[in-house]
């Protein structure tokens, strides 16, 4: 139900992200993750419940929560044109009280939906560049192994593995938000 909403979510969010300019997007984007490792990161009640499922019973108590962070985590996964895992995660965390490691775990499919949405919208645009995404698929693949043997060592430390994941999404996020400041003015400076 997460994917499926957050389908349509990256449909329309992909149309708005195409409208924006690439350097502001990127510095959006940064933004986004510090904002999000923040959240993660503050202590919360909730992630505990491993035996979550969506069945008769349940249905009206996660399909609310499930719709409405599915379609959100879609269409900004779809406006900055990313997978959304690091937004898929807290996303069904905080949805169904699923602890981190099941999240991560079922926020594959999600990833997986949304980034072939965001991924076929910005192919027929003609903005994809096809080598290079072979390269993050082959990198991705890699890290993912590595991820999964990495966080299963870390299951038994949940407030370990919230922490790492993060601490990366922040580090990255500045990175991202540095380097788009950097274009930005780099762009207002040839344009003066």
């Amino acid at each position: 139900m997460f994917a499926l909403t957050g389908v349509i979510g990256a449909t329309l969010g992909a149309q708005l992200g195409k409208a924006v300019d690439g350097a502001k997007l990127l510095a959006g984007f940064g933004a986004l993750m510090i904002a999000i490792a923040a959240v993660m990161l503050r202590s919360r009640r909730g992630g505990h419940n491993a035996d979550v499922h969506l069945d008769r019973d349940s249905a009206l108590r996660l399909l609310p929560p499930l719709v409405g962070a599915g379609f959100g985590v879609g269409a900004l996964s779809g406006f900055f044109g990313i997978g959304g895992g690091f937004l898929v995660v807290p996303g069904l965390v905080s949805a169904t009280s699923m602890p981190l490691l099941n999240a991560v775990g079922s926020s594959l499919v999600s990833v997986a939906a949304l980034g072939a949405t965001t991924a076929a919208s910005y192919a027929v645009s003609g903005l994809v560049d096809w080598p290079v995404g072979m390269l993050f698929v082959l990198g991705g693949a890699i890290g993912g192994f590595l991820g999964v043997r990495l966080a299963g060592k870390l299951a038994v430390r949940k407030r370990a593995l919230t922490l790492l994941f993060s601490s990366v999404v922040a580090i990255v996020g500045v990175y991202i938000v540095v380097r788009g400041i950097m274009t930005l003015i780099a762009s207002h400076a040839t344009r003066t």
